[in-house]
């Protein structure tokens, strides 16, 4: 599924990049502690957090996930959008806790 796909499913709504939507999810990954996502979180996944500050953008550039999702209507920061939209990094958010979000988004990866 595409992030396209997923936030149009799941009525996401695209804080950054729209032009960069088409990018394929494979997985889910639920981490708010970024030393954690650094080695953990795998390429191409959908990111669920509630961190919408730069650090988390540099991580998911490091990580190179297909998007970030905040979770619970987390700001993403003044600072951290143009960041976001310079590297490339789509930022999409959720009105759902981060647990119902991750799991929305598993469902519809599960064909």
């Amino acid at each position: 599924m595409t992030v396209n796909e997923a936030a149009k499913a799941l009525k996401l709504e695209v804080l950054t990049c729209q032009n960069q939507v088409e990018r394929e999810i494979e997985s889910v990954y639920c981490c708010d502690l970024l030393s954690f996502v650094m080695g953990r979180a795998p390429a191409n996944s959908a990111w669920v957090t509630v961190m919408g500050n730069v650090n988390a953008i540099a991580v998911a550039m490091l990580c190179d996930v297909a998007c970030v999702v905040l979770a619970e209507n987390a700001v993403l920061d003044e600072e951290a959008k143009p960041k976001a939209e310079q590297n490339e990094i789509v930022v999409l958010r959720s009105s759902l806790p981060v647990f119902e979000t991750a799991t929305a988004i598993a469902r519809e990866l599960v064909p």
